[in-house]
């Protein structure tokens, strides 16, 4: 068995060493029951690739002819050869699943679909899924070694629909292990069928959570932003590749914050691990913008972090609940600039911050801030995509009650709400489910953030309707 190490671990603003040495094995929870046919338990049967045979060979043999792709002369016959897995890859390309002709939980869920696409699909699911259901898509959790058995607790009893790799991950054949195994228990009971986002923080230099084998090192943001665009843009590509090969789907990147070098490493959250990728709009903007291009050229979601920026603060929200506050920034911020590019460029997430800025809100930090999210955000800046929140098991937000941290934000214009603390899930799963029963208005915003994260599964082949 192989074991997962020591390594740096970023959420967001976050950054702290975590040292796990959990082997791999425990016993995952047993959904047998959510299967009702045949047909779809080789959902759960382990991968099938090139010289597998067996019935669940044959199923997807079926599938891939119902499909209308053809699986050779032999036709059906339980056989994975050549022909078979030509057919696999030429069905993953058009549907944005990773082009490896291996068949794994989640091309099982995409050969089963045969309903409608697009935001047909995504209304359909929207429709199929319960109230609870709905909330948990609202949800990102962090895994981290010692939290697997709770976390797909929590996805049963709680639907918790997205999950976070946390505390420092080795090898691909371990990550591509945990994120198959997690993309399995997508039941219809647990998750409505719908799969996971699952994502990592993959910047570079100190704050790299997948690494070792089938992960490049990366050097620091503030060495990659002295690159050529093309190089910027191809180690996106390589980044967004590496993760989509192991089912990691989100990467928590570009850092968009821009730094003033007067501040440089007095600035805590970014400044002092080098995560900036300059000093200037122009260089922070460039980078960026080529950054995020590569991930989306490999159907990897790209998340622009923090907004509306931390570049000016002394110390680091995950920490503190002083010195986050930046008196300077306004609704025409010029630090606003790189987001402006990374939104024009198809960024599919922008995280919020939770500093305090006051001459745009001075009642609320970001994440709950309407000014902020939805004004600025969605308003000023046009953003049409999905907004996560940093960490909302942050010190900086210790003086809020753990389940209105969660309806604050949703009511804020928000949609996923991430913790890294997995045991404050239930706390705001029930405070949402309360809002909702007492303010249609909260409703209607639950509503429209579930649409817009089942959206970002559709576009990201993350979605299939039967």
């Amino acid at each position: 068995m192989k074991k997962l190490g020591g390594r740096p671990v970023a959420l967001g603003a976050t950054f702290a060493i975590a040292t796990v040495g959990m082997t791999l094995g425990a016993a995952q929870p047993s959904h047998a029951a959510d299967r009702s046919t045949a047909a779809t338990s080789c959902t759960t049967h382990p991968v099938i690739y090139y010289g597998s045979t067996g019935a669940c060979v044959k199923r997807a043999q079926q599938l891939l002819i119902q499909h209308g792709y053809s699986v050779g002369s032999a036709g059906a016959d339980g056989d994975f050869g050549a022909a078979t897995r030509a057919a696999v890859e030429r069905f993953q390309s058009p549907r944005h699943l990773n082009v490896t002709g291996v068949v794994d939980r989640l091309n099982w869920k995409a050969l089963e679909a045969f309903g409608p696409t697009g935001s047909a699909c995504v209304t359909q699911t929207f429709n199929h899924l319960t109230k609870a259901q709905r909330v948990g898509q609202l949800f990102m959790v962090g895994l981290e070694s010692n939290n697997q058995s709770y976390v797909h607790a929590l996805m049963k009893y709680d639907h918790v629909g997205n999950l976070l790799f946390l505390g420092g991950w080795s090898g691909d054949g371990t990550v591509g292990h945990i994120t198959d195994a997690n993309q399995g228990l997508t039941s219809d009971a647990w998750t409505g069928n719908v799969p996971l986002l699952i994502g990592a923080d993959q910047e570079g230099g100190y704050v790299q959570q997948l690494t070792g084998t089938g992960f490049t090192k990366l050097p620091t943001a503030l060495t990659q932003g002295t690159w050529s665009s093309a190089h910027q843009t191809s180690t996106g590509a390589l980044v967004g590749q590496q993760l989509r090969d192991v089912g990691v789907n989100v990467n928590l990147a570009p850092v968009t914050d821009t730094v003033p070098k007067s501040l440089g490493t007095g600035n805590g959250p970014i400044g002092h691990y080098y995560r900036e990728y300059g000093y200037t709009t122009g260089t922070v903007s460039r980078a960026v913008t080529n950054i995020v291009h590569g991930l989306n050229s490999r159907t990897e979601v790209a998340t622009l972090k923090h907004f509306p920026g931390l570049g000016r603060i002394k110390n680091n929200t995950d920490t503190s609940s002083t010195g986050i506050t930046d008196n300077t920034a306004t609704t025409s911020d010029p630090y606003l600039a790189p987001f402006k590019s990374g939104i024009k460029a198809g960024a599919g997430m922008v995280m919020v911050g939770l500093a305090w800025y006051p001459k745009i809100d001075s009642a609320n930090q970001a994440a709950f801030s309407q000014k902020i999210i939805t004004t600025l955000l969605r308003g000023q800046l046009g953003f049409k995509g999905v907004v996560v929140s940093d960490s909302l098991s942050a010190v900086a937000v210790q003086h809020v009650s753990v389940g209105q941290r969660a309806v604050r934000f949703i009511a804020a214009g928000g949609d996923i709400a991430l913790t890294g603390d997995a045991h404050e899930i239930p706390a705001m799963e029930k405070a949402i489910l309360a809002k909702m029963t007492s303010s249609p208005a909260f409703t209607k915003q639950v509503n429209a953030s579930v649409h817009r994260v089942l959206s970002l599964k559709s576009s990201h082949g993350l979605l299939f309707c039967s």
